[in-house]
């Protein structure tokens, strides 16, 4: 148990300290945790809603931060090149985030050309309709993703390391509210960049 817990510790320790210099990028993930918290919330009431929730606001708020705001120049705090970075990163570099991303802009496409989906399911006879498939696509796109990365960490590194990733996944919310609540406020004093001086002097 001790082990897992600090395998947890360096995997979180590791991803704030590599990918989240940007205040605009902290404080999108901010949003972020706290929608993730609103689709885990109707995780329980309808999945397709959760799943709306989490893609439509959850996680285009967070990738945003990564693509577009983070920076991409050589990481002076850690010593270490984007490409450096890229190549050790457990979860979903962004080579692997485009085409998890993709995935998840083809699904409302593919369903408005074939509304059956192949034949799996019923065709929507309302816009209603339509988002509720769309939100279940999301669903499964996203259950998908996390468990296929889990699987090929299984192979890549070993059963605990992708099962710590797991956890950290589906954690990562309460987690970056606790880690990026400030934010916001730095971005208010015009701080764009984290100084990271607790990486520094860790």
């Amino acid at each position: 148990m001790n082990s897992y817990w600090e395998q947890l510790r360096i995997q979180r320790w590791d991803d704030h300290r590599y990918y989240h210099h940007s205040r605009i990028n902290q404080s999108l993930h901010l949003v972020s945790a706290m929608s993730f918290l609103v689709a885990y919330a109707f995780l329980f009431i309808d999945p397709a809603v959760a799943a709306l929730i989490a893609w439509g606001i959850s996680m285009t708020s967070r990738q945003a931060g990564h693509f577009f705001f983070e920076p991409r120049g050589y990481d002076h705090v850690n010593e270490a090149t984007q490409e450096h970075k890229e190549d050790i990163k457990i979860g979903y570099n962004l080579r692997r985030k485009i085409v998890l991303m993709a995935l998840w802009a083809a699904a409302p496409v593919i369903l408005i050309v074939n509304p059956t989906l192949f034949g799996w399911i019923q065709p929507y006879s309302s816009v209603m309709e339509y988002l509720h498939d769309v939100g279940m696509a999301w669903f499964y796109i996203g259950i998908g993703g996390l468990v296929f990365r889990t699987v090929h960490l299984f192979f890549l590194r070993d059963v605990a390391t992708g099962l710590v990733w797991m956890s950290k996944i589906i954690t990562d919310p309460v987690h970056d509210i606790l880690l990026y609540w400030r934010s916001p406020l730095a971005l208010l004093r015009g701080e764009l960049i984290d100084p990271m001086d607790h990486v520094e002097a860790h």
